[in-house]
């Protein structure tokens, strides 16, 4: 590889930055620096070892990311709202992705690589959208399409925009926190078609943009290895468990009840009118090879 040949991973010790940098590694195709806020954190020492060249910075900071963007080829990027204990804060996403767009920029970078998530830029024209239904969504859906425009008309020789579809270790498909480790209680729809990503496959996606940067530029990919409703989904963990699982949609009310946060149960409740765009033809049309839903729960039990 050329002695110039570096990629900068951001969000590395999160799963799609994470997923990325290990993608990059194993392929052996180029070097991979990664951005992190600590790193003696477990993850960013994992990245170490395996060979990732750890560099201290932060979204909030230009010049540690014009210093972190310095001699790279290429940006992975990636901004989401700060969760905690207190709530969610959307305040910050939208300038950490200029902030990482203008150093990218300023440094030379010719091929950035954004995430973001399904739906994007076609959430206006979910139903109830215009009528004010999803207004409490509104900030999250508005960030994540700022950026996403700002990445398309930055002027960077290339640039690709990854949108994956639900992750397949959603909290809400693991067993663990069935209803009595058996019954998957839900707000969405039993009939609603879900798509469906393994993390593992937007690093792989997100890798391929980089290595082929003519290829994937100007593509906003839709991004999915299965599509599958919520009985289907627990027929397949049935399949490779063992165990009899079931799937109940309930009230918001009742999911509450049954301890899920409030604001994830009405949250929730978006996917029951937002249109299916990311699919697997459209990964495979690319040349990409996502793992269907149940090849990667096995590959999960596993690892395990």
């Amino acid at each position: 590889m050329s002695r110039n040949d570096v990629v900068l991973v951001t969000a590395a010790t999160g799963r799609q930055g994470g997923a990325t940098a290990r993608a990059l590694l194993a392929e052996g195709r180029t070097r991979v620096r990664v951005l992190v806020r600590n790193p003696e954190a477990p993850n960013a020492r994992a990245l170490a070892a395996a060979g990732a060249e750890v560099v201290v910075g932060d979204l909030d900071d230009p010049a540690s990311l014009r210093a972190a963007c310095a001699g790279t080829r290429a940006v992975f990027s990636m901004q989401s709202p700060i969760v905690s204990a207190t709530g969610v804060d959307f305040s910050k996403e939208r300038q950490q992705g200029r902030n990482l767009v203008e150093a990218a920029l300023a440094e030379g970078v010719e091929t950035f690589v954004h995430t973001a998530t399904t739906g994007v830029g076609a959430h206006r024209d979910v139903e109830g959208w215009a009528e004010g239904r999803w207004k409490f969504h509104e900030e999250y859906w508005e960030n994540k399409l700022a950026t996403c425009d700002r990445v398309r008309t930055a002027g960077f020789k290339h640039w690709t925009i990854l949108l994956p579809a639900t992750f397949m270790d959603h909290a809400m498909l693991d067993p663990a926190g069935f209803v009595d480790g058996r019954q998957l209680l839900t707000v969405v729809r039993v009939d609603k078609p879900i798509g469906l990503i393994a993390p593992e496959d937007i690093g792989k996606a997100a890798a391929a943009a980089i290595h082929e940067p003519a290829k994937f530029h100007g593509v906003t990919l839709e991004l999915a290895g299965d599509v599958l409703t919520l009985p289907q989904i627990t027929e397949v963990l049935s399949r490779v468990d063992g165990k009899e699982y079931g799937v109940q949609s309930s009230t918001i009310e009742e999911a509450v009840a049954a301890g899920l946060h409030p604001g994830v149960a009405q949250g929730m409740t978006y996917m029951n009118v937002a249109p299916v765009l990311a699919r697997p033809e459209i990964a495979r049309s690319y040349g990409l090879s996502p793992m269907s839903f149940e090849a990667w729960a096995r590959l999960r039990r596993e690892m395990t």
